[in-house]
C-alpha cells in the first residue's frame, strides 16, 4: 500500500552530525577575562554563482550583496556587508560588539547562522540558484573556523536534515494518493516525529559540549519550561567552565524577558493597543471598537496565503456582521499605494487601516512574523485566541458569541526547524 511509503520514511531518515565528547581530563575553568572578544572578527569565501555575467539572468541585474545581520525582535539589523570581487570572493569585516549568533547571508539566496566571538571564518557559498526551475530549497553551508564553529556545523546540519525530512514527508504524502484526511494525519504524525528527532540530536551535541561558549546557540530549540532542567545542567557547566561569562546572564535575561511578553499573549489578557488610518486618512484604534467581538486580519498585498483567506472572511462576515462582531484588516504593507491598491481589487467591505511603519510594531507585540495573523478579540478587548484560519475562524467567533471562556494557552513546543535561518 501506498501509504506504506510514509512509515518506511521514518526507517530511511538521514542521521545528522552529532559532537564529539569532550575528554575527561581534568582543566582549569577559563576566566571570562580570557574569552574577550576582538574587536571585529574576519569572515572570508567565495560565491560560486552570482549575477554578474550569467547568461540566464534578465536585465537589469539586482544588486548581489553579501551581509551578516542579527534577528532582533521581528526585524533584522545589518552588521557587515562587502561585495562580491571580479574572483567572485567577499571578505566581511564584522565587529563583534556582541558576542552570539549572527546569520551570514548571501544574495539572498543562501544564508548559515554562526557563532561570533573570536574565531575568524571562511564560508563559501553556491550562491545565485541557476536552476531553470527555481525551488526554495538551497544546499548545506559548511563553516570552516575553530571549535565554537564547528558546533554551529552540527546544529545547523541537523536542521538541514530535518528540513530535507519534512520536503520528503510531504512529496511521499501528496504521491501516496490517499485522500486528504488521511495524508495530513500520517504526514503531521511524521512531522512530529522529525521534531522530536531533531530535539534529541541538538540535545546530545549540547550535552557533550557543555563546556564550549556556542552551546548557548543550541538553547532555543528547547523548551524553557519542560526542558529548564536540561538547560540548566547546561548553563551551569558553562559557568563552571567560564566564570563571568557575560553571554550566560544575556541569555538569562533573554529568556525572561520572552517568557514575559509570551505571557502578556496568553488568551483572556488584554490585546495590545494600536492606532492606524483607514482608507480615508480617519485614524482608528483597536480601543474605538470595545465592546465588540473583534476579527483583526494581519496581512498585505504581497501576501498570497492572506488574500486567499480573505475568501473566508468575506463569508463568516455575512454570517456575523449583524451579531456584535465587527471585522478589522490591518495591512503591514510598506508601500501605502500597494496597500491601497490590493484593499480595491479585494473590495472587502469592513474596517481597514494600514499600519504605516510596515508592521513592525504589531509584529512585535504581537509576536508574529508569518503572515496572514489572525486574532480574536472579546467584547471587554482581551485576546480570545489566535493565529485563526479557515473552519477554525468561524467556530471561534461563535464559541465568543456562546461565552464560551477562552482555551487556556498550549504549552510551549520546542523550536524545530524554524529555529533555523535557511
Amino acid at each position: 500500500m501506498k501509504i506504506h511509503i510514509l512509515l518506511a520514511l521514518v526507517v530511511s531518515l538521514s542521521v545528522c552530525s552529532a559532537g564529539a565528547k569532550v575528554k575527561k581530563t581534568k582543566k582549569e575553568p577559563v576566566p571570562a577575562t580570557e574569552l574577550s572578544a576582538p574587536d571585529t572578527i574576519t569572515i572570508k569565501g567565495k560565491v560560486a554563482f552570482t549575477y554578474k555575467g550569467y547568461w540566464n539572468y534578465p536585465a537589469p541585474q539586482p544588486e548581489f550583496k553579501m551581509t551578516v545581520y542579527r534577528q532582533e525582535g521581528t526585524g533584522r539589523k545589518v552588521f557587515a556587508e562587502a561585495e562580491i570581487d571580479d574572483n567572485n570572493e567577499y571578505t566581511l569585516r564584522l565587529p563583534v560588539n556582541s558576542v552570539g549568533v549572527y546569520t551570514v547571508d548571501c544574495g539572498h539566496w543562501q544564508s548559515v547562522q554562526i557563532w561570533a566571538e573570536d574565531e575568524n571564518l571562511e564560508i563559501d557559498f553556491r550562491g545565485y540558484d541557476t536552476a531553470r526551475i527555481k525551488i526554495k530549497n538551497p544546499p548545506y553551508v559548511y563553516i570552516r573556523g575553530g571549535v565554537k564553529n564547528e558546533i554551529m556545523n552540527q546544529y545547523n546540519f541537523c536542521g538541514y536534515r530535518n528540513y530535507q525530512g519534512m520536503i520528503a514527508v510531504s512529496r511521499a504524502a501528496y504521491q501516496s494518493g490517499a485522500d486528504e484526511d488521511v495524508r495530513k494525519k500520517i504526514s503531521g504524525a511524521l512531522y512530529e516525529y522529525l521534531g522530536d528527532e531533531y530535539k534529541a540530536r541538538v540535545r546530545y551535541i549540547a550535552e557533550h559540549n557543555a563546556a564550549t561558549t556556542s552551546v548557548l546557540a543550541l538553547l532555543p530549540a528547547f523548551n524553557p519550561d519542560a526542558d529548564k532542567e536540561f538547560i540548566e545542567s547546561v548553563l551551569s557547566r558553562l559557568e563552571a567552565e567560564h566564570p563571568g561569562y557575560a553571554p550566560i546572564q544575556e541569555y538569562r535575561e533573554q529568556v525572561a524577558r520572552d517568557k514575559a511578553q509570551r505571557e502578556r499573549l496568553d488568551n483572556g489578557n488584554p490585546a495590545p493597543a494600536f492606532a492606524y488610518p483607514q482608507l480615508d486618512g480617519t485614524p482608528l484604534a483597536l480601543s474605538d471598537l470595545k465592546g465588540k467581538i473583534v476579527l483583526v486580519d494581519f496581512w498585505a498585498s504581497w501576501c498570497g496565503p492572506c488574500r486567499k483567506e480573505i475568501v473566508n472572511l468575506k463569508k463568516y462576515y455575512e454570517e456575523f456582521k449583524d451579531k456584535g462582531v465587527e471585522f478589522l484588516s490591518v495591512s503591514i504593507d510598506a508601500d501605502d499605494a500597494a496597500w491601497r491598491k490590493a484593499a480595491a481589487e479585494e473590495d472587502m467591505p469592513w474596517l481597514q487601516i494600514h499600519a504605516t511603519d510596515g508592521g513592525k510594531q504589531v509584529m512585535s507585540d504581537y509576536r508574529f512574523n508569518g503572515i496572514p495573523h489572525i486574532v480574536l478579540i472579546d467584547a471587554q478587548g482581551n485576546l480570545y485566541a489566535k493565529n485563526l484560519r479557515g473552519d477554525a475562524i468561524r467556530e471561534t467567533i461563535q464559541k465568543a458569541l456562546d461565552g464560551v471562556a477562552p482555551e487556556k494557552p498550549a504549552p510551549r513546543k520546542s523550536i524545530s526547524i524554524s529555529a533555523i535561518s535557511m
